[in-house]
């Protein structure tokens, strides 16, 4: 069956996701009938990617194990049964049952999204998580995905990204007028802002259109991930901090109508498998990135240049950034609740984290340590 072919037709999918059910009697006693979950998991990454890939199998063993069968996932990844960005019209259809994405891949479809996946110049990881666990956040959006028969929760971290690969040095804001770069999100609003043209591309896609000069520039995730991606033959320059993605949470989103066909037991376990995610993913990227690094620095003799964005440059971008969160903030009042819970959050995790994490960070460099 084609792809166009399955999503007419599995429509209806989600709520009767069960292959079998059976009911067991026993003298003077009767249970009630135990149903086994079929469901099918769509990703926008593809299965053999290291963490945001491969890690979904893994979960979804997990989860047939804690059920005893009960709850068996199949997992596809991007491509394979719909569309890398296809995953969230097929959730919201009922045509599968789960996807794993970032969530700012839908903006054009639900403004708010790109607040719960990535905030240029916003909070970091362990910030973005507080706010999700503790902060509110986590209840707006799934507040805000039922309104689309959907429930998400955070499932994986990226931690905060490199700013990413130009084919040229970026020395003013000036260098990104007319620079083609892939770049999604609030982070590609903003480099439009400033003159650049953007261009959303699949993984797979990234490479040849770097190598070729189909594009000039691109950000993807951080040094293990690019490496892998082969980057580091396409372009000379490397650019840090990613001020666009400082914290990149992707998600694990279920269609509302086959959540609540689970029975109470299995959902509490997806949360778990989620949060098992979003601990484990970030906690890998952070083991391997700095070896990442050193390999590709080491790449021809050094032939890749490690850089920093210029002050002014940093600048430019911060102003360009405040104004589109905010107006993407005033498109839509979902959006605007949510920027606003965020941006309160985020004013006093920061003013405490200055005192605590960056203060130790800045000590660190005095003591030489």
């Amino acid at each position: 069956m084609d792809r166009r072919s399955f999503l007419k037709t599995a429509g209806t999918g989600a709520a009767a996701a069960t292959a079998a059910v059976a009911a067991v009697s026993y003298p003077g006693k009767t249970t009630h009938a135990q149903t086994k979950f079929r469901w099918r998991l769509a990703m926008s990454f593809g299965i053999t990617a290291p963490v945001l890939g491969a890690n979904l199998p893994k979960m979804a063993k997990d989860l047939k194990v804690m059920t005893k069968g009960g709850l068996d996932i199949k997992v596809f990844g991007a491509n394979e049964l719909v569309p890398a960005f296809g995953v969230f019209d097929a959730a919201k259809q009922g045509a599968i049952q789960m996807m794993y994405s970032a969530s700012y891949y839908w903006a054009g479809k639900v403004p708010a999204t790109q607040f719960t996946c990535s905030v240029p110049f916003g909070m970091n990881t362990q910030q973005t998580s507080s706010w999700m666990y503790h902060g509110g956040g986590l209840e707006l959006w799934q507040e805000f995905y039922a309104k689309d028969g959907l429930i998400g929760f955070p499932a994986g971290n990226t931690g905060t990204q490199m700013g990413g690969w130009y084919r040229k040095e970026i020395k003013n804001i000036g260098d990104y007028e007319g620079l083609k770069m892939r770049i999604p999100g609030l982070g590609g609003k903003v480099v439009a802002a400033v003159g650049g043209k953007v261009v959303l591309l699949a993984s797979s896609e990234i490479f040849p259109s770097l190598e070729r000069g189909v594009i000039d520039a691109c950000e993807w995730v951080g040094p293990y991930y690019d490496y892998n991606l082969g980057l580091h033959q396409a372009a000379k320059y490397y650019y840090s901090p990613g001020w666009h993605e400082p914290s990149t949470m992707n998600e694990l989103t279920i269609n509302l109508k086959a959540w609540e066909s689970l029975p109470e037991e299995y959902r509490e376990m997806i949360r778990h498998a989620a949060y098992k995610l979003n601990v484990n993913n970030v906690a890998e990227f952070d083991a391997k990135n700095n070896e990442y690094l050193k390999k590709i620095l080491a790449y021809k003799g050094g032939q890749v240049q490690l850089r920093q964005y210029p002050d002014d440059v940093l600048k430019a971008l911060h102003k360009a950034a405040e104004k589109i969160n905010q107006d993407v903030a005033d498109s839509n009042p979902d959006a605007r609740k949510v920027y606003e819970s965020y941006k309160k959050f985020q004013a006093g995790v920061r003013s405490w984290h200055n005192l605590s994490e960056v203060a130790y960070t800045d000590a660190l460099k005095v003591v030489g340590a």
